[in-house]
């Protein structure tokens, strides 16, 4: 099959011929269709981000794809199935605190990059092996434009964080990070799961104003000025009433003092979720005030990715219409322009910027 391969840290991806995957027992083998872009992969691949990838390794986090073999464990599943391959997998042998790797992008801990060992590569290139567990059937209508479907990637994680949360139908909620890449999809995920506003700060005011027109009164835009406590109260003006939960979704460039302001506007009894990159790079601990933690009895979590759940979550709301798609900008490339694709989704990664890989393609 042919692949996109990272061969060294800096380098430019390399398309060639590699190996066909040999799947095992419990695993599956998938046409790949289609997979995001993400608009950091550059930095991923340019060593900025520290991601443990080990080169040579075909990169890509998940991807929309048909099944071309199957396990024996497989009892539900079948040949020609449409299906999205979630990139987050986890070991099997500890079921309270798995080993995570994310497929083809990064993990955590040592036992992660043994995971990472042997599922190594992700999702540019013609075929992927994928866990049984990481499969999850797609309606047909995902077939007709894959590299659309391909956002899964990103709303997937939106979808766990909101999740994590425990956000209900008729709450507010406050995105840091709303105009981003990642941001924007949280405020379209909310909306969908019921939302009763969403308070979404940020200092472009063009993207401000594209998540405005798409969503309406639901949303409150805010211009962010950068200093901390102007914006805490202007963010909390906005909500018009009790922020009921933040999410944090800022990249690890921000700085610490924003993804504060944005979690102390949340009401008493109110929860934070920590989804961001903000100090993955160096910069200032987010130091949250102790008394104001625990004299407000509110609740702050890390959440990285997403359980298995989520995925067939988001999958219905996407197939129920509730989560539209259709609103947003979607670039393809053939795999031979893997490169190009990389450093379009650089320079577009604004809300609903979408950049997907067709390896299978022509």
């Amino acid at each position: 099959m042919r692949a996109a391969v990272l061969t060294r840290f800096g380098a430019p991806l390399t398309v060639r011929e590699v190996p066909d995957p040999d799947p095992g027992g419990g695993e599956v083998l998938v046409e790949v269709l289609a997979a995001c872009v993400a608009p950091y992969a550059g930095e991923v691949f340019g060593g900025e981000r520290n991601y443990p990838l080990v080169p040579p390794v075909v990169p890509g986090t998940g991807g929309v794809g048909r099944i071309v073999h199957l396990g024996p464990d497989a009892t539900r599943l079948r040949v020609g199935d449409l299906v999205w391959c979630d990139s987050t997998v986890r070991s099997r042998d500890d079921a309270l605190t798995p080993d995570i790797t994310l497929q083809g992008w990064s993990s955590r801990g040592e036992g992660g990059g043994r995971l990472a060992e042997y599922l190594h590569d992700g999702a540019f290139a013609e075929l992927m092996r994928v866990p049984t567990e990481n499969v999850f059937p797609l309606p047909a209508a995902a077939g007709d434009d894959p590299a659309r479907w391909a956002a899964l990637t990103v709303h997937t994680i939106s979808y766990g964080g909101l999740l994590a949360g425990g956000l209900a139908a008729g709450e507010t909620l406050l995105v840091s990070g709303a105009t981003g890449n990642l941001g924007s999809s949280a405020v379209a995920v909310a909306l969908a799961m019921g939302a009763g506003r969403v308070v979404a700060p940020g200092r472009n005011r063009a993207a401000l104003d594209l998540l405005a027109g798409r969503f309406g009164a639901r949303l409150r835009p805010v211009v962010l000025s950068g200093d901390e406590a102007t914006d805490r109260a202007a963010m909390s003006a906005a909500a018009d009433g009790p922020v009921d939960m933040v999410i944090d979704l800022l990249p690890p460039s921000a700085p610490s003092s924003a993804s504060r302001a944005a979690a102390m506007t949340v009401r008493e009894y109110g929860r934070v979720v920590l989804m961001g990159g903000v100090g993955m790079l160096g910069g200032d601990d987010l130091a949250l005030p102790y008394p104001w933690i625990m004299r407000n009895s509110v609740t702050v979590r890390g959440q990285w990715m997403y359980p298995r759940t989520a995925n067939v979550g988001i999958v219905r709301l996407l197939a129920s219409g509730a989560l539209d798609l259709a609103p947003e900008r979607v670039r393809s490339f053939g795999l031979d322009a893997v490169n190009d694709a990389v450093a379009y989704a650089a320079a577009h990664g604004g809300p609903f910027d979408r950049t997907s890989l067709t390896p299978s393609a022509g």
